[in-house]
């Protein structure tokens, strides 16, 4: 069933009648200036063209009223109707060049006339405030339009939100403050300035020439000048987007610190799991090999003794491997990795040990570009993606590669170091999940180690900038692809 729509519009949006004559300053005295020259120029010139026609003359009359009405509002138009229906009076109604009125039909008429022309002066002038609010309207909603779409692009700098602020509402300074909290969390008295923007900001409410509340614990403070209702709902509706950046910043970094928090007690948990195995085994055999050796009754030949001892060192750079990758970890978890940055080349940080040993192939191209990294985290990085490699590709050389040029996700060339094996490889599906932390292939543990290796590589290149990826190997095995932005210096 369709609604009725009403004649009248409902009391709260009917114009009061102080609102009727309420426009811009310049067109109020603008229409008072054509309200009393107009009316009186057309009687005027109809009466200097011959036209006596006293109905013509009220037409003239009352579309002088309209033009004023629409120029100045109503009671510009007012005005230019009464002194319509008196220059009717002196140019239209016998006798002619007096106020005096020899027929009581002409009172009549003028009466009629005044009431008419003030009618539609009301009309005219509520017709040209509507349109005024309209316009005002559609101004604020681009307003709001335009900052809303530089809130989406921006990163949410309240030092930014603040100056598009300032700059939509032309204002001297913009100026954040909240109220002053204990460590407690409890509201104190005062209050604590956390952004401005423009030139001599105002810092409390007395230096302010304005300031509007958007919530009870924050208030904009805004100098340059007075706000008018307008700018008011305006400066309200960019508070209530202020409050809302800044609460969705504060759930980021909640939910930023409670994922932390998580990995924090995920990687607890998993230390735990790696002590009960993972420790005890090298301490188990580094204990059997030492007491062993201390056995009085027992004669051990030379190569006995040495293979006791070197199940000691062994199981000694397993411990310290395991410790270092530990230490690291945490320090990734913890958000510490700080990277000093220099050029370093891909051929300076390969492992030594294995390259003499002929289980790592440098197929490095000579004269390739240095990247911009750390050289103690990329020699730790490098160290364990060839560790890992020969783990789990035993018996083939670990050949590893570089070339430059790559673009990076930022669109700056990078330089790309591949370390590739050609054992079993790793299922499509898993290739994400070999970075996480205490992850290893299939989950066993017969190759040894604890699954930090990958992970902690990840952490460090990433730190410095670079990102890790996995990729299968053509013919069978596993590809570690470590990419790092190529320094801007030159060669090493």
């Amino acid at each position: 069933m369709s609604q009725r729509t009403p004649f009248f519009p409902a009391r709260e949006h009917r114009l009061r009648l102080a609102e009727l004559g309420i426009l811009d300053r310049r067109r109020l005295w603008a229409g008072f200036a054509l309200a009393v020259v107009l009316p009186a120029a057309v009687e005027f010139v109809a009466a200097t063209a011959g036209y006596r026609d006293v109905s013509l003359a009220m037409l003239l009359a009352l579309a002088a009223a309209v033009v004023v009405a629409l120029v100045g509002g109503l009671w510009p138009a007012i005005l230019a109707a009464v002194l319509g229906m008196l220059a009717l009076n002196w140019f239209s109604t016998d006798p002619v060049g007096s106020f005096v009125i020899a027929r009581g039909e002409s009172v009549v008429e003028l009466v009629v006339f005044l009431a008419v022309a003030c009618s539609v002066a009301l009309a005219v002038g509520a017709s040209a405030r509507r349109y005024e609010q309209a316009r005002q309207a559609a101004a604020e909603a681009d307003a709001m339009s335009e900052l809303a779409v530089g809130i989406l692009g921006s990163a949410g700098d309240t030092g930014e939100f603040l100056e598009r602020v300032r700059a939509t509402l032309g204002l001297r300074a913009v100026t954040l403050v909240a109220r002053r909290t204990d460590d407690a969390g409890r509201v104190a008295s005062g209050w604590d300035v956390l952004a401005s923007a423009g030139e001599a900001p105002p810092v409390s409410h007395g230096a302010a020439d304005d300031s509007v509340a958007p919530d009870g614990y924050y208030t904009l403070l805004v100098g340059g000048h007075a706000l008018d209702a307008g700018e008011r709902r305006m400066l309200q509706a960019f508070g209530a987007y202020l409050v809302a950046m800044r609460q969705r910043d504060q759930l980021a970094r909640s939910r930023a610190d409670n994922r932390r928090l998580e990995e924090g007690n995920s990687i607890r948990t998993a230390i735990l799991q790696a002590v009960s195995h993972d420790l005890r085994t090298p301490l188990a055999g580094i204990k059997l090999s030492v007491s062993s050796l201390r056995q009085p009754t027992v004669e051990f030949t030379r190569e006995e003794e040495a293979e006791l001892l070197g199940t000691i060192e062994d199981y000694t750079d397993r411990l310290t491997g395991l410790v270092s990758n530990l230490l690291d970890m945490s320090r990734i978890t913890a958000d510490t990795v700080r990277p000093l940055l220099r050029p370093v080349a891909w051929r300076d940080v390969l492992p030594a040990a294995a390259l003499a040993a002929g289980d790592a192939v440098d197929l490095i191209p000579a004269n390739e570009p240095v990247v911009a990294a750390d050289p103690v985290l990329l020699e730790r990085v490098v160290a364990n993606l060839v560790e890992n490699a020969l783990r789990y590709a035993p018996g083939s050389a670990v050949e590893v590669r570089a070339r430059s040029g790559v673009p990076g996700p930022d669109g700056r060339p990078c330089g790309e170091l591949r370390v590739i094996d050609h054992g079993g490889g790793v299922p499509p599906e898993d290739l994400l999940a070999i970075f996480r932390p205490f992850q290893r292939s299939g989950d066993a543990s017969a190759r040894g180690g604890v699954g930090l290796g990958l992970a902690v590589a990840k952490g460090f290149t990433e730190a410095m900038g670079g990102r890790i990826e996995a990729e299968a190997t053509t013919g069978g095995g596993l590809t570690m692809v470590v990419s790092l932005p190529l320094w801007e210096g030159g060669r090493a």
